[in-house]
């Protein structure tokens, strides 16, 4: 699959992956947006949070639950950090695979879009 995250996820592309489970990979955005930028991501391609069934949806739960941990061991979670999901080209859903962003590290901004 050309999907950017499915590359990673198989290990065409290196990535610095801080998570990996049989469900879930999480790895730091190449481009961050905040000191602390990691993005969580399911390894079965969905191609984004609307395309969900029924079934599927657990997996956002799952992602929750990680970026929870992750903001732990980085260091944030006492201070604050933001969680992400971005949904479609207007929402600003650049790759199409779902996928989670974990920002936090400096104040972030009170805008929204």
């Amino acid at each position: 699959m050309s999907c950017i995250f499915c590359q990673i996820i198989s290990g065409k592309i290196p990535g610095e992956i801080v998570h990996q489970d049989d469900e879930v990979i999480a790895f730091r955005d190449i481009n961050p947006r905040a000191p602390i930028h990691i993005l969580i991501v399911p390894r079965k391609h969905l191609a984004a949070l609307s395309d969900l069934t029924e079934e599927e949806l657990s997996i956002l739960g799952k992602m929750g639950g990680i970026a929870k941990k992750l903001a732990e061991r980085e260091g944030i979670s006492e201070r604050g950090y933001r969680i992400v999901v971005n949904c479609g080209a207007e929402g600003g859903q650049v790759v199409p695979h779902l996928h989670m962003h974990l920002l936090g590290g400096r104040q972030l901004s009170d805008e929204m879009g």
